[in-house]
């Protein structure tokens, strides 16, 4: 299982889609693994793929398992970084956690339409074949953190969410 990050700003729609040089972004994904019986310990497991910046598990999850995306992001440029959004999917063997998503110093937003569009959660509405109807966690596609505080030279910031499997 893959979760993938994009970053872009918001200054402009052409650099939305690529990540600015100057900002590196890294994805991990942590599983807290559901206390066994006679042990009352829970477990994170964290395994980190090499060739990407991408986390991966390596373990199976149990269905009372909660993973945790965690995204890191760091200024490596001398000039300071202002209007930043971090995009990560949801998984999409996974479902969203309500009220898990976190950021210091940025508002959270969330898709249910593959990151095309963004919203609070009860901005948020499913085309079903009976009309429309509220967007539930489970629904979301996208997470996405707006930072409302330029980004300094050489900082890092930490977003993340918890997830469980479908």
């Amino acid at each position: 299982m893959f979760c993938t990050c994009a970053v872009g700003l918001a200054v402009a729609a052409q650099q939305e889609a690529r990540q600015p040089r100057d900002l590196l972004v890294s994805s991990t994904l942590e599983r807290i693994a559901a206390p066994v019986a006679d042990d009352t310990r829970s477990s994170v497991d964290e395994a980190r793929d090499e060739q990407s910046p991408v986390a991966v598990v390596t373990d199976t999850s149990g269905p009372a398992d909660q993973l945790i995306v965690n995204v890191r992001f760091t200024n490596l440029s001398e000039h300071v970084l202002d209007s930043l959004r971090i995009t990560c999917p949801v998984p999409s063997d996974l479902s969203y956690v309500p009220q898990s998503a976190s950021g210091p110093g940025s508002d959270v937003l969330f898709s249910v339409d593959s990151g095309r569009t963004f919203g609070r959660p009860e901005e948020l509405t499913i085309a079903t074949p009976d009309g429309v109807r509220s967007a539930e966690a489970a629904d979301y596609t996208h997470v996405r953190w707006i930072l409302r505080a330029p980004l300094d030279a050489g900082a890092l910031g930490v977003a993340r969410f918890r997830a469980v499997p479908r």
